[in-house]
């Protein structure tokens, strides 16, 4: 922009020359022509370096607009860190934090976008091998002539939608999880109460199973949270143990606390975790390599009237013997550990697996105290 029609430099030079016509008009009439001719002369060299001036920082001031345009219309990156000192240098200061701010936010987006496009094809791979196996059961009900059989196939589709159904639950809790949109109450909470309320909705599914889970509790164990959301995340952790403990075996639960922490401990008589999951368990929607080539012939075998499987939402994958426990353990989502971890973490809490030193696998959840 040149500076005859910069507004602002216009306006000024007009003051500039209405003073120094009153300036000389004044020294004509005190001192006579020659202080006239010194204040004019004055006036000019003033108005020379005011001119120079403008026209400097006129051109400063647009080669700083033009930088910050290019950032935002190129996505140029540009250093402010030639600028020298001078009343400029807080606008650019400004404008070099405003940079970096912008920077960061387009790479969190980036990485967000690239996460939720992960996530969506996680679910829709999740929701589509039950949703074909579904499929695939519908004409075999039709053509069946066996009531026996028809009943079987209409209790695993039946099973089947339940499976989606609590996929479907589970992520939306998990969403509001990471949105940060469901509200986490800090209230006196009895640990022995709570597990037990852990447990009772597994409880024929544990008889079933033909598992004993035993509760060990010390009394007066409390800690500060969320009794609900904590209860939840323990019934998925206890969900896991049971889907990777074969018959007849055993889950134990242990509540304890000390000056530090309430620590509840969850162990099982399975095999354990395979050392190459162990990182792995509380990701979501990973299961091992043994449950992805399970789940690989899911939904052919369904089509081909194959026996039903256990109904499962393990996490980890095991070197587990043939047989029930085995498929139990291959027919999960990988995403109740998930949540369970996302519950405990949301109360400042932590939850670690490992493997019990005499077998089976063992999850310690911890609820630090808040005044130790």
């Amino acid at each position: 922009m040149r500076l005859t029609h910069n507004p602002s430099f216009l306006r000024q030079a007009g003051i500039m020359i209405v003073v120094l016509a009153a300036i000389v008009a004044a020294a004509y009439v005190l001192d006579g022509a020659r202080c006239a001719l010194w204040a004019a002369g004055a006036g000019l060299a003033t108005g020379a370096l005011f001119a120079l001036f403008s026209a400097l920082r006129s051109r400063q001031v647009m080669r700083l607009a033009s930088e910050v345009d290019e950032v935002l219309h190129e996505g140029r990156r540009i250093d402010f860190s030639d600028y020298r000192e001078g009343d400029l240098a807080i606008l650019k200061n400004q404008l070099s934090k405003m940079v970096a701010t912008l920077r960061d936010a387009t790479m969190r987006l980036e990485k967000e976008k690239g996460a939720l496009a992960d996530a969506l094809a996680d679910v829709s791979h999740q929701i589509r091998t039950p949703l074909t196996a579904m499929s695939l059961m519908v004409p075999a009900i039709e053509k069946s002539t066996d009531d026996a059989e028809r009943t079987r196939t209409l209790r695993e589709l039946e099973r089947m939608i339940d499976r989606v159904g609590w996929l479907v639950s589970t992520l939306l809790k998990v969403a509001k999880v990471d949105a940060g949109a469901f509200r986490v109450q800090k209230v006196h909470v009895d640990a022995a109460r709570m597990a037990h309320d852990a447990l009772s909705p597994l409880a024929a599914a544990l008889d079933l199973h033909d598992i004993a889970c035993t509760i060990d509790a010390s009394e007066g164990a409390s800690f500060t949270g969320d009794a609900a959301w904590s209860a939840e995340a323990l019934e998925n952790v206890l969900k896991n143990c049971m889907e990777h403990t074969p018959s007849g075996g055993a889950i134990r639960v242990e509540v304890r606390e000390d000056a530090l922490a309430c620590r509840i401990r969850v162990t099982d008589t399975g095999p354990g975790i395979a050392p190459e999951d162990l990182p792995h368990v509380f990701e979501r929607f990973y299961r091992g390599g043994q449950a992805e080539r399970v789940e690989q012939g899911a939904a052919r075998d369904a089509g081909q009237g194959a026996e039903p499987q256990e109904q499962g939402t393990g996490e980890r994958t095991c070197p587990a013997p043939q047989g029930r426990a085995a498929s139990r353990s291959a027919q999960g989502f990988g995403i109740g550990l998930a949540l369970a971890q996302s519950l405990v973490s949301a109360q400042r809490g932590t939850l670690r697996a490992s493997n019990a030193p005499e077998g089976g696998a063992r999850f310690d959840m911890t609820f630090p105290k808040m005044n130790v």
